[in-house]
């Protein structure tokens, strides 16, 4: 059996154990020292960043399913966009001129992405928004144009493709969150926002 042998002292002024190794007294190959040290060293943050990981996915009630699961559930249009990342045609959408008071929530899952009080006339042909909601959305680079590059948001709890941000938007963000209408829930003020569902 092998043993690592150690001194250790009490430091005076807060109590706390100091170890002094002595590398002759370590009773084992290097090799095996520092793949023990590096195990103790890295554990603790592992298994905080998999403590934090699931908090954060239990915080927005992110859900993982397959896309098929999300096919029966909404329009073959929705899913194109939402799971196959396609872009409906310009001025297609009823909710390119809805301004009444409300929210716009993901056709998927329902988690709400947009005020109506953020939602404002670009002139682009889709829905467009300044702000959207916290933690509702994640991005990503997309690459898709010849030569171009984008930032592609997605629904940060079923993950579907909503659409594009660009720097080009009002202040006092000056973004524009150019939505497909397709993928997006109008749910008026008066009305309670949808369940959650997936």
């Amino acid at each position: 059996m092998q043993y690592v042998v150690a001194q250790y002292r009490f430091l005076p002024y807060h109590g706390i154990k100091a170890y002094n190794f002595r590398m002759s007294e370590i009773k084992t190959n290097r090799r095996n020292f520092l793949r023990q040290l590096i195990t103790l060293l890295v554990l603790p943050w592992s298994f905080s960043i998999r403590t934090a990981g699931a908090a954060v996915e239990e915080l927005l009630g992110r859900v993982k399913r397959p896309r098929s699961y999300w096919k029966p559930l909404i329009s073959q249009a929705a899913y194109d966009v939402l799971f196959k990342e396609e872009t409906e045609r310009a001025y297609s959408s009823p909710l390119y001129n809805e301004y009444r008071e409300g929210h716009f929530v993901c056709a998927a899952c329902y988690l709400p992405l947009f005020d109506s009080d953020k939602k404002y006339e670009s002139g682009t042909g889709w829905p467009s928004f300044w702000q959207v909601l916290p933690a509702a959305v994640e991005t990503k680079t997309d690459h898709s144009l010849f030569l171009q590059e984008r930032t592609e948001y997605h629904c940060a709890r079923c993950g579907g493709h909503h659409g594009h941000v660009f720097d080009d938007g009002p202040n006092p963000t000056g973004l524009r969150y150019c939505n497909n209408g397709v993928v997006l829930r109008f749910v008026p003020k008066a009305e309670a926002l949808p369940e959650l569902r997936g």
